[in-house]
């Protein structure tokens, strides 16, 4: 892979604010090596030197996101496609993947929190599904260790899809011949192919082939004129700031947990984070890097969807977690950037299929 110039020449600048001491990850997780330096104290601006593995740990999207233990095939993706517009993995008939994640939208409702069964609102705001095959976990608490994972549990939330239990889907799924037929060719070697678990292995491989290329991504591969120069600016302020810290790698995040409020205190921050998982004081107030990838479409932002402008989100992050009062000029340009990260809808990929009809046998929608 080449580099372009602009990009290489980021290495050799040793301007900035400032960045945070990154504190220790979880488990396997090898954090990125940050700009060396510590947060500025307000007004003061302090020199770094750059670590070349802040700018080549940027990578380029790959076309999809294999995963060994689900192997993707045609077959799979076909199904997965269908069950993931299929309201009818609801209780009532009216929610699908969806719903919550429109892939029209870049994978997200754009509310502060979506909508389940009854008109039930969710405690946190539902993050994209795009690109969502990086992340090193699913969730703001990361409680699901994978995608599919993650697929099964909306569907069982009482709040969410509200099915009463697995039997219910199982039973619904069989009662449709055409999904009876789409499972035996997408799981063959399956004696009893609609199981829940083949379910979210549908599901799965679809999403893993979720993937909004951009001219980010061109970039990165060698094309110096796929960004303004305006954008450049704002990639050199995002990397001199500190905040490849935590966001870096092929989704520009998601591959790490941090503490929300980790230089600078977050006041009033009542969800505990990923310590709703572990239980373990350390996991207070951390979550889930959200991926940059599409983030000038994937607002309001943060797990709590209460800031609704890039603009306000990097000046808080900014203050939050790398201790820098950035200044107007420097929030634009980064933002400049963050928008170059808006990547093309795969719209042939995600087109809403035909589905099949209920049969008689099919367990009517409930709305109670």
């Amino acid at each position: 892979m080449r580099w372009p110039s602009s990009l290489i020449s980021v290495i050799l600048v040793a301007a900035g604010l400032g960045a945070c001491e990154r504190k220790a990850d979880y488990e396997h997780q090898a954090p990125p090596a940050p700009a060396t330096g510590k947060p500025a104290a307000s007004g003061e601006t302090k020199p770094l030197v750059f670590n070349p593995d802040d700018v080549k740990s940027f990578k380029v999207l790959p076309a999809k996101f294999e995963y060994d233990k689900n192997p993707i095939t045609d077959e799979k993706v076909t199904l997965g496609r269908m069950l993931w517009y299929e309201t009818r993995l609801s209780k009532n008939h009216d929610i699908s993947c969806n719903s919550c994640h429109d892939l029209s939208t870049y994978g997200v409702d754009n509310k502060q929190f979506s909508t389940g069964h009854k008109g039930q609102l969710g405690g946190r705001n539902s993050p994209t599904a795009y690109n969502a095959g990086h992340h090193v976990a699913q969730f703001w608490d990361g409680r699901a260790a994978t995608l599919e994972d993650q697929a099964k549990g909306p569907i069982l939330n009482p709040v969410e899809m509200a099915m009463p239990d697995e039997k219910r889907v199982i039973t619904t799924l069989k009662s449709i011949p055409e999904y009876v037929k789409l499972f035996k060719t997408a799981f063959p070697e399956d004696k009893d192919p609609i199981t829940y678990d083949n379910m979210a292995k549908a599901i799965g491989a679809f999403e893993r082939g979720l993937v909004t290329p951009s001219r980010f991504d061109k970039y990165l591969a060698g094309d110096d004129k796929a960004l303004t120069t305006e954008e450049k600016t704002g990639f050199h302020k995002f990397i001199s700031l500190g905040c490849p810290t935590c966001h870096t790698g092929v989704a520009v995040g998601g591959s790490t947990f941090q503490k929300l409020g980790l230089v600078k205190e977050w006041t009033d921050l009542k969800d505990l984070g990923r310590f709703d998982h572990t239980k373990d004081e350390k996991d207070k107030f951390f979550f889930r890097v959200p991926s940059l990838r599409n983030v000038e479409k994937t607002f309001p932002y943060f797990h709590d969807g209460s800031i609704a402008t890039l603009d306000e989100t990097v000046t808080k992050m900014a203050w939050h977690q790398l201790g820098v009062e950035a200044k107007p000029d420097e929030v634009k340009a980064v933002v400049a950037f963050l928008k170059a990260l808006t990547g093309d809808l795969p719209t042939e990929y995600i087109k809403k299929p035909e589905l099949p009809p209920s049969t008689p046998a099919t367990p009517k929608a409930d709305p109670s």
